[in-house]
């Protein structure tokens, strides 16, 4: 037994769950893991976020202002921050991610994470934020850069130089300030299908059951929207897409049209630029072969936002320095992986 497996151990015994089951639960790309505890009590589930990789405070934090907001996140019934465990209440299987497998109405599905965005960014105010850290230019352009640090060298064999990286940002900068002509609110940031579940024995935007969001921040309220229409892990139809904009924007009629649509844009360009640099820092850095599969998608979509005349600088520099030949799996990374 590993140290690691004796606290967490020890903390199922504090929490009084010393006789449940303990059944592991499949891994994510985080340092954190779950395991599904069964006894007497009934079912909850541990998180285990080992510090300093993680720390399960934020999700705290989180949780409660969720949980203020009548909002379906897991209830916490016993932590060690510290030590890096929660035990959470058990929402089930039914992710939006299995459902969907199954067979499920996506448009429903999806119409009912919209509206979810829609509640909460009605009522959530600023002044609820419990010290939730800012989606900062810095924040942006640190995620950007992710691209030009992790996918760039894998064409070039060396690191990214200096001077195209600068250039890179600088452009990135000087369009992020459009991003921000709509209201910020609380953003949860991995807002897809993996982390979103079905309660039908809950009503209205409670039937959404709400996961991972330990790395909100305060940003504009088009980021969490573009990350549930445009999944870096799996294509959605465009009347699915459709539906859920126009359902947003009638519940939020003072928002402007037209900044909405540019923020969207101009966030998704960012968020997939992104998660293509993680994509691949997990395949290179972490052995993680199997999020390099969805990467032809994200230069897809990352292509269709580029498309937007306000990411013009952003699309130059992609034009010459990653030309359409070069957007994909690279080379290097698809030969050293099962894919």
């Amino acid at each position: 037994m590993t140290d690691r497996e004796g606290m967490r151990l020890a903390f199922i015994d504090s929490a009084g769950w010393t006789d449940a089951t303990i059944t592991a639960l499949p891994g994510d790309a985080s340092f954190r893991r779950y395991f599904r505890l069964a006894g007497p009590l009934g079912k909850t589930m541990l998180m285990d976020a080992p510090p300093p990789q993680e720390d399960v405070r934020p999700f705290q934090t989180i949780a409660a202002i969720l949980a203020d907001l009548k909002l379906s996140a897991p209830v916490i019934h016993a932590a060690d921050p510290e030590a890096g465990f929660l035990l959470l209440e058990d929402l089930g299987d039914s992710t939006y991610t299995r459902l969907i497998a199954d067979g499920h109405d996506e448009a429903a599905l999806y119409r009912l994470a919209g509206d979810t965005l829609a509640d909460l960014h009605r009522r959530f105010e600023l002044s609820q934020e419990r010290a939730v850290p800012p989606y900062s230019d810095d924040v942006f352009l640190r995620e950007v850069a992710l691209l030009t640090d992790w996918y760039l060298p894998e064409f070039s064999g060396a690191a990214t130089p200096e001077v195209v990286r600068d250039d890179y940002l600088a452009r990135w900068a000087s369009v992020l300030q459009y991003a921000r002509d709509v209201p910020d609110t609380l953003v949860l940031r991995d807002y897809h299908i993996d982390n979103l579940m079905l309660l039908p024995e809950r009503e209205g935007v409670r039937a959404c059951g709400l996961l991972d969001f330990q790395d909100a921040l305060i940003g504009p309220i088009t980021y969490d929207i573009i990350s549930l229409i445009e999944d870096a892990r799996r294509d959605v139809s465009q009347p699915v897409v459709d539906a859920v904009v126009e359902r947003y924007l009638a519940a939020n009629p003072a928002i402007d049209r037209d900044a909405f649509e540019c923020s969207l844009s101009i966030l998704g360009a960012q968020r997939h630029a992104k998660v293509i640099g993680i994509f691949c820092r997990l395949m290179r850095r972490d052995g993680k072969p199997v999020y390099l599969r969805h990467l032809p998608r994200l230069w897809r979509l990352l292509e269709r936002q580029l498309a937007h005349p306000v990411l013009a600088p952003v699309r130059d520099w992609f034009d010459t320095m990653i030309p359409p030949m070069l957007r994909g799996i690279p080379a290097g990374l698809a030969c050293s992986s099962v894919v």
